[in-house]
């Protein structure tokens, strides 16, 4: 699939790092984060688009895509709510965390707010255990949550 001018995706400024990339060791990895943070996720075009580029397979991209949990395949919540699941978060309440998330937004793990505000994430250890149980928002740490504090730390974001 090889991308015309007017369907394509990438951004001038993608195409340049692309470039700039292009001959290096492990630089689909570092193309791929570029891509995510441009959208927030891989849309399916821009790894199509990248591949054409790197000339090399989509099932490559695919691989590095699904290998690692960071990157995304779907778009993610305007506000990304990552809950840590690493042990000592776990021990102390991780889970009870993510169903009080899944309660109070309405939608399960891994999926997004219909409004397009939330989307909520189980993830291994985010290296705060001395905190635990963690969450983030949006990279914003939250430490020694409890379930009563869930309503509060999502309404801090609501909206903004």
């Amino acid at each position: 699939m090889t991308a015309t001018a007017e369907e394509k995706m990438l951004t001038p400024a993608i195409d340049a790092f692309i470039e700039k990339w292009k001959k290096k060791p492990g630089n689909l990895i570092m193309i791929l984060h570029r891509v995510q943070e441009e959208f927030g996720y891989i849309p399916r075009q821009a790894a199509f688009e990248v591949a054409d580029a790197l000339n090399i397979p989509v099932a490559k991209i695919y691989g590095v895509i699904t290998f690692y949990h960071f990157f995304k395949l779907t778009k993610p919540g305007r506000n990304q709510i990552a809950v840590c699941m690493g042990t000592a978060c776990y021990l102390k309440g991780g889970e009870d965390l993510i169903k009080e998330c899944e309660r109070i937004l309405g939608v399960g793990l891994n999926s997004v707010t219909e409004d397009g505000e939330f989307s909520v994430e189980a993830v291994r250890c985010i290296g705060c255990c001395g905190l635990a149980p963690v969450l983030t928002v949006n990279g914003e740490v939250f430490g020694d949550v409890d379930t009563k504090d869930m309503k509060k730390i999502i309404d801090q974001f609501e909206g903004k």
